[in-house]
Parts: structure tokens; sequence; C-alpha cells
């Protein structure tokens, strides 16, 4: 009854089936390591978000940007603000509204400083969404922040002035510091406390970013059940062939005659 399945054409139509589930097969073993990676990455960023805060200085130098590893470390800084240099990152979502971000420079006691991006502001309320914020008054004095480290982002650029406000997209040190009097770190602190706290209430905090590990695991289950899909896909295929139903013979153009099993009808 099966012996069609010997024929080139199915052997054919069996090889095929068996190579799409096995790359399908392979796509979710892939998707599920980008899973493990992704949380992960998620499980170490929580634990040195959320850990005791360390010196910045120890993590990064003049120039020198911060480890991958040490992304999102809790870290503290003393120093003083220096509102004459502050800049404005533009086109900053918090909360899917579009907003900015402000970062001043902090002098530390060694002559270097570091950028602080002491959080998130709306546009100003009389204007559209690319109007520059109303910026409350840098706290003068020293200063202890609190906050997370970040990495230079890439594709930075060198601040452009706009409305007497030097702007930037990207936060990247590096490139800022051709505008700056003094050397910089080569990362920046998102601030998440401050003493004193002049001022620190009037912003958005900037939220720690997850990687999105629970799209991997949808992407596991479905790449699995397409393969599965196309394993039974050929069973049932190869047992309608060797069972056709009376329907399908007709179709197929086999009268009774051709077909001796097929009922036959009565005569009027």
């Amino acid at each position: 009854m099966y012996r069609f399945l010997a024929t080139s054409r199915w052997i054919g139509f069996a090889v095929l089936t068996v190579v799409m589930a096995v790359i399908m097969v392979g796509l979710g073993f892939w998707q599920l390591d980008r899973f493990h990676s992704r949380a992960d990455s998620n499980s170490h960023v929580d634990a040195v978000s959320e850990g005791t805060a360390v010196p910045a200085t120890s993590l990064m130098g003049i120039g020198r940007p911060p480890s991958k590893a040490a992304a999102w470390t809790k870290v503290t800084v003393t120093g003083q603000y220096d509102p004459a240099h502050q800049i404005i990152a533009r086109e900053r979502t918090l909360n899917s509204q579009v907003g900015f971000e402000i970062i001043d420079p902090l002098k530390l006691s060694n002559g270097t400083a570091v950028l602080v991006d002491r959080g998130w502001l709306a546009p100003a309320a009389s204007g559209a969404a690319l109007t520059l914020p109303d910026v409350p008054p840098t706290p003068t004095g020293k200063v202890t922040v609190t906050g997370l480290l970040h990495l230079p982002e890439s594709k930075g650029e060198t601040a452009i002035p706009v409305d007497g406000k030097l702007t930037v997209r990207r936060i990247a040190p590096a490139k800022l510091a051709s505008v700056m009097p003094y050397p910089l770190l080569g990362g920046y602190v998102a601030m998440e406390a401050q003493q004193p706290s002049t001022n620190a209430a009037a912003f958005g905090q900037i939220p720690v970013d997850h990687q999105d590990s629970t799209l991997n695991a949808g992407y596991v289950v479905q790449w699995w059940c397409f393969a599965l899909i196309a394993l039974v896909g050929f069973g049932w295929t190869a047992y309608r062939e060797a069972h056709p139903k009376v329907s399908d013979l007709d179709l197929a153009g086999l009268g009774t005659a051709e077909h001796p099993d097929a009922p036959v009808s009565p005569a009027v």
C-alpha cells in the first residue's frame, strides 16, 4: 500500500521535508541560545544596578569607556556642576513620549569631569515636540551623584547649538570632549539620586534597559511548531495517497469500471 514512498518523487519530497524540519529545529535552538543570553544579561543588569554603589572613576578613565560588563553598574561620584557647558539630548523617549535629557558636566577634584544625565524632561508646554524644555536651574556647590553607569552611545556626534543650547541626539563623551574645557571620562552617569537633592524631583528618571528575551522564547516555540507541522504534514499526505477517498477517485477521473471496488450506483 505504501510502495509509492519508494518512488523518486516521494523520496525527494521526504528529503525536502526532513531538511526543512532540521533547519527549523536549528533555528529554534538558535533562538533558545539568544533567549538564554538575553536572560543572563538582564539578570546581570539587575544585579549590578541594585548592588552597592562603587566610585565611577574605578570603572572608566579619560577617554576610556567602561567595559561592556560594567554597563548599568551603580556608581557614585562627587564634584561640582558646570552649567555653562550643559548639553541637551533631543528626541529621547520615556514612556512613549518624546522629550529631552539634560546632560551636565560634573567637574571632579582632579581637574577632569564626567557627564551626568540628570534625567528626562518633556518639551516646553507652549511649543511642539522638538521645542527645547524649560530646564530647572543646575545645583551649585559640591554634590554627590548616585546613578547608573552608561556606555557611550553609538553614532555619537559633536554638539550643535540650537536656540543658544548645545544639543545632540546620541551621548558619546569622546565626541563631546571637543566642546569641553577639561578632559572627560569615557562613559556617563544616569542620575538616580543626588545630595543635596536640588531640583532632582523635576526630572523623569531614566529606566534600566532590559533586553526582550520573551520574544526569543516565542520564536523557539514558533520554529519547533513549524518543524512538527512539516513532518506531520508529510505523514498525512502519504496517508491520503495510500487511502484515497471515493470523492478523490471521482475527481481524478477514475470511474467504477477502472476501480471495481468503488460502490456501484443502482440502475434506474
